[in-house]
């Protein structure tokens, strides 16, 4: 079985490694019919590309920047921050064979039998992610009144922001995706017009803490899906660096996707293949890896310049308040 694990310790650049294990796994899979395999291939394709940061990413950045122009002229009081990114090298094979072990393992003790191939290729076709583009808010307090708190304020500035996104993005080629969040409750502070779409984790507040608002948006020009994440610079605090940080979320993945006890080894290809490339990539040393461009003290002290491990910024944006210090009548 062909790893990625198996491509991160001969100092090839990211862009090589892809190459080379896609190759080599497109190998394997004609060779054992495997379709998933081939499904994986393509994958891989899809992140060599985003990687590339090629001419469809800039010109994709460009008119999400249009929204943080509009933003900055219309909420010249407020602070924000706009960022993208593109899921990591390795963030991205995990998530990829982690479906799978869910979606199977799922199944499984539903229904006491594996999914059809049809059902689990169907299923792989769920990654709208890859990029993502987050936009945090802050009010500086001189803009507060009496009685009003800075949470409260915060978040009706949040949905109004939210409000114009899907409308003003539609105008630029993007289409709004309806939400995955099956019986949210709905906030009055969405729009009607546009609350199916959103993912309302403030209305819905996860058991972790965390409060977002998701939306996935197709591009069709660029050809690809986005998600755009909305959230207040308390909300973002709490999800970076408080209870629900990023790697909390990632111990609670690796936890999901290290279930097997219900699953014999060796009845099920994809589900052991998947399994055991999730496990050994959790258990990566990354001080001892060697890529182009790469290099990690522990598995904290990281220094990535190529989307191995951290993904890749494509556009960060800040607009500070231009009354940050100003006291408002």
């Amino acid at each position: 079985m062909k790893k990625l694990n198996d491509y991160l310790y001969s100092g090839d650049t990211v862009l090589k490694i892809l190459q080379r294990y896609s190759d080599d796994l497109k190998q394997s899979a004609k060779e054992m019919d495997n379709q998933i395999e081939l499904l994986h291939c393509n994958f891989l394709l899809q992140i060599a590309e985003l990687l590339q940061h090629n001419d469809f990413l800039t010109a994709q950045s460009q008119r999400i920047r249009e929204f943080y122009n509009l933003m900055a002229n219309d909420y010249p009081f407020l602070a924000f921050t706009f960022k993208g990114r593109i899921k990591s090298l390795i963030r991205a094979e995990a998530k990829f064979n982690g479906y799978i072990v869910e979606y199977i393992y799922d199944y499984y003790i539903e229904h006491g039998t594996y999914p059809a191939l049809p059902e689990l290729k169907n299923a792989l076709n769920c990654f709208r992610d890859l990029i993502a583009y987050r936009i945090v808010i802050s009010l500086p307090k001189c803009h507060l009144k009496e009685g009003q708190t800075c949470a409260d304020e915060e978040i009706n500035y949040l949905y109004d922001v939210a409000n114009q996104l899907p409308g003003f993005l539609e105008e630029r080629g993007f289409t709004a995706e309806l939400s995955s969040l099956r019986e949210q409750k709905k906030s009055p502070l969405l729009k009607a017009g546009v609350s199916p779409y959103y993912r309302d984790y403030i209305a819905n507040s996860q058991s972790s803490g965390y409060r977002s608002l998701h939306i996935t948006l197709y591009d069709n020009i660029a050809r690809c899906y986005v998600e755009v994440q909305l959230r207040t610079k308390e909300m973002d605090d709490f999800a970076e660096i408080g209870p629900a940080n990023h790697l909390g979320y990632e111990k609670r993945q690796e936890s999901e996707r290290a279930r097997r006890d219900a699953i014999p080894k060796g009845e099920n290809i994809y589900f052991d293949d998947a399994y055991e490339r999730g496990i050994i990539l959790q258990q990566l040393e990354l001080s001892k890896l060697d890529v182009n461009m790469f290099s990690a003290m522990d598995n904290s002290l990281i220094n990535d310049g190529c989307g191995l491990y951290r993904g890749r910024l494509i556009l960060p944006y800040e607009h500070l308040s231009r009354f940050q210090y100003d006291l408002v009548d």
